[in-house]
């Protein structure tokens, strides 16, 4: 049985770690609300200019860029994975792993034996799960989301195009949490390269769309392209591919603080059951050896009065 020490050392480590945990969720969301501004204001950009390729592709000029022409065969692939740096967010990194080695297994398990399947770990813990399982890495991009800026967005873009354009990947995709609300994401697989014919439209897009259906009638007119479609497509498609990855590391930030916000929540709610657990715990042994004590004096004065 643990001794009243004990009794209050446990108490005193777990008011501690309770009062670390607050903390941490006052800065989760500190930052959620930055991670949040940016995203949406990222958000319209990054739906509309998908909206313009999918439009301009209407033209006819869908074989005017490389980067729309699927190859014949699947004989390499490059899969992008965004998770945090950091742990303490719940399952916020395991779902995004989750995602992939499911994509993994169902897509590209021949691809993962003959050593063409590829993996840029955009973030710590991504990277070092698929680089201590064997996996072939592209890129490690640990401590990314330490100073992120839109240069790491286009140094993984460019590494993407670069490699399908030369042969070296047939497919890319992009896996990350989306940001849905402060204690929900939506795990993405989404296709990037080669851009798939219809713009990809995450749970997040599609619900926006239903909210605002108007929007969509806005994109069925006709335009005048100046100097031509085909040029205007060629100049659209690296900048979509940059923005989406950009897109999906602002999305996968939020979520991630979001996600940290709750796991700190429930620890300090967890803590406070612990500590009244504890107090009860402690009152119940002082009072028993409040009772052993009284028992000993009274003990020892009937052993006084029969001597």
């Amino acid at each position: 049985m643990a001794t009243l020490r004990d009794i209050r050392t446990r108490i005193g480590s777990v008011q501690n770690t309770q009062q670390v945990t607050r903390a941490m969720k006052m800065v989760a969301a500190a930052k959620l609300r930055r991670a949040q501004e940016n995203i949406f204001k990222t958000r319209p950009y990054a739906y509309k200019i998908g909206e313009i390729i999918e439009h301009l592709k209407r033209q006819g000029e869908v074989e005017s860029h490389p980067l729309l022409r699927p190859h014949e065969e699947v004989n390499g692939a490059l899969i992008i994975v965004i998770t945090g740096d950091r742990g303490l967010a719940g399952a916020f990194n395991s779902n995004v792993i989750k995602t992939a080695e499911s994509l993994i297994h169902s897509n590209y398990t021949e691809l993962h034996a003959k050593g063409t399947l590829q993996i840029v770990g955009a973030g710590r813990k991504g990277a070092e799960y698929f680089r201590k399982r064997g996996y072939k890495m592209a890129a490690d991009l640990s401590d990314v989301f330490r100073d992120l800026t839109f240069d790491t967005a286009l140094s993984i873009g460019n590494l993407a195009m670069e490699g399908y354009t030369e042969g070296k990947w047939d497919e890319v995709k992009l896996v990350y949490n989306e940001f849905k609300n402060t204690i929900a994401q939506n795990r993405i697989a989404a296709p990037l390269i080669p851009i798939p014919p219809e713009q990809f439209k995450t749970p997040v897009m599609r619900q926006e769309n239903v909210a605002a259906p108007d929007i969509q009638d806005r994109y069925r007119a006709d335009y005048i392209f100046d100097p031509n479609s085909a040029d205007i497509l060629n100049a659209l498609i690296p900048r979509f591919v940059n923005f989406e990855i950009w897109h999906a590391l602002l999305e996968s930030a939020a979520a991630e603080h979001g996600a940290r916000m709750v796991a700190m929540d429930n620890a300090t709610a967890n803590a406070t059951e612990l500590l009244r657990a504890l107090r009860l715990q402690y009152n119940r042994a002082r009072q028993s050896a409040i009772t052993t004590e009284i028992l000993e004096i009274i003990s020892g004065a009937n052993a006084l009065e029969d001597a």
